[in-house]
């Protein structure tokens, strides 16, 4: 009998220890599970091609994510520049599936602000932070202004700055005896145009055309004409229809190359053609891959104005709707606005940093002294306007200067189709 107990009472032991050791398994388990689920990950929304910065959003992301262990990113890069991923987010929010992070152009400002659900900085630093002092302290009231829609609220953060200049081929242009400081007007870069190609067969000029009219409403700007009024859609004035003269007859004529953005630069590069009005964006990629004395200088004018141009780039936005995601995406945004991180960007690309920090750091300065095309960009900041956003349809509307570019690059009569342009895009807006 005292030998049954005996072991009975060892068998009780066995399983308190058994029990003991399950819990402390389940709590292990716990434990981990707990840690997992503490890391965030947040999706960024890009439009960087890896010739115009897809490489350093990738090289920024990866560093970010060995720096921060709460918190992972992915980076997801998006076709077809600003109009593709405001067409993406759609897609993306009619499905319940927005990435957390998404970087918006200039032109979809109103747009973005008015269609998409989204958290403005000034309430995630007031929910993160507890006060302004970063948005206050990182940004001037001018790159500050390019963030803000028609209602003068900040729809996001200025990330990138950018503005049009005319990358030159410094050795065709030697080689035709064509003077830099005639091409500060159009008239100029025109008459420079048809000497080369009488004498070679070359291009002159290329003017970017990607899926959206920067470049295009920049070469109207300096016309003295208006891109919108009021609200309202004012580009088919005499001013803005004596600029697409000018911009077709250069096509018509052999002067300027007529192609799609990717193929016009690739020429560029080549040493097909001599003078290329696009991005600074692409300066980086110019200064790697060109074989010719390549340079920038100002954005051209026309004779009786001054050179005027829409600001380029774009601004970071928190799309993400839960809290902590929010305040991932939060933490992730500020640190893309370090200095450190900021330069680094634009190394990689030639965009312009939209911090004051960046922009006094040394480093900057360094860049910039190393890279003399850069310096007409900051420049021409001065003379920088905010791209016109339309509120309402900003797909459609881009889409129809997009159309009306090229129905008059192919030779449709200019008034009566910038007319009509101007006429679709003012009644989607009412």
């Amino acid at each position: 009998m005292g030998g049954i107990i005996l072991k009975s009472s060892k068998i009780k032991k066995i399983f308190l220890i058994l029990g003991i050791l399950s819990l402390a398994v389940v709590f292990t388990g716990c434990g981990k599970k707990t840690s997992a689920s503490s890391v965030k990950h947040i999706t960024y929304w890009h439009v960087n091609a890896q010739t115009q910065g897809g490489a350093t959003v990738d090289e920024l992301v990866k560093k970010f994510n060995s720096t921060h262990k709460n918190i992972k990113v992915t980076a997801k890069y998006n076709p077809d520049m600003y109009k593709g991923l405001m067409q993406n987010l759609q897609s993306a929010q009619a499905s319940g599936k927005v990435p957390d992070v998404v970087q918006v152009g200039w032109a979809y400002d109103n747009y973005f602000a008015s269609n998409f659900k989204y958290l403005t900085p000034t309430d995630a630093a007031k929910n993160f932070d507890g006060n302004s002092k970063f948005i206050d302290s990182s940004f001037t009231k001018k790159t500050l202004s390019f963030a803000k829609d028609s209602n003068g609220k900040l729809v996001g953060l200025p990330y990138s700055l950018s503005t049009p200049v005319l990358f030159i081929n410094k050795d065709i242009l030697n080689k035709y005896g064509v003077q830099e400081n005639s091409l500060t007007t159009w008239e100029g870069v025109k008459e420079a145009s048809k000497r080369i190609y009488d004498q070679s067969g070359k291009y002159g000029l290329y003017i970017q055309e990607p899926g959206d009219t920067w470049a295009q409403q920049a070469i109207m700007l300096s016309n003295g004409a208006k891109i919108q009024k009021n609200g309202k859609a004012d580009f088919a004035s005499s001013n803005g229809v004596n600029a697409y003269k000018y911009y077709q007859e250069m096509v018509s004529e052999k002067l300027a190359l007529h192609t799609p953005w990717a193929q016009g630069i690739d020429s560029f590069v080549k040493g097909d053609v001599a003078m290329a009005f696009t991005t600074i964006a692409q300066a980086s990629h110019i200064k790697e891959s060109a074989s010719f004395n390549a340079a920038a200088i100002v954005a051209p004018h026309f004779k009786e104005y001054k050179t005027v141009v829409p600001v380029g780039g774009s601004m970071l936005a928190i799309t993400a709707q839960d809290s902590e995601q929010q305040k991932a995406a939060w933490k992730f945004e500020k640190w893309m606005y370090s200095a450190e991180s900021a330069v680094t960007w634009s190394k990689g690309t030639g965009y312009l940093p939209a911090t004051q920090a960046a922009l006094k750091s040394n480093d900057f300065k360094d860049y910039t002294n190393a890279n003399p095309m850069l310096k007409p960009a900051v420049k021409t900041l001065d003379n920088a306007v905010p791209w016109t956003s339309f509120p309402k349809k900003g797909l459609q509307a881009e889409q129809t200067m997009i159309d009306a570019r090229d129905k008059i690059l192919s030779g449709s009569d200019i008034s009566s189709t910038l007319k009509a342009a101007q006429d679709k895009i003012n009644a989607q807006q009412e």
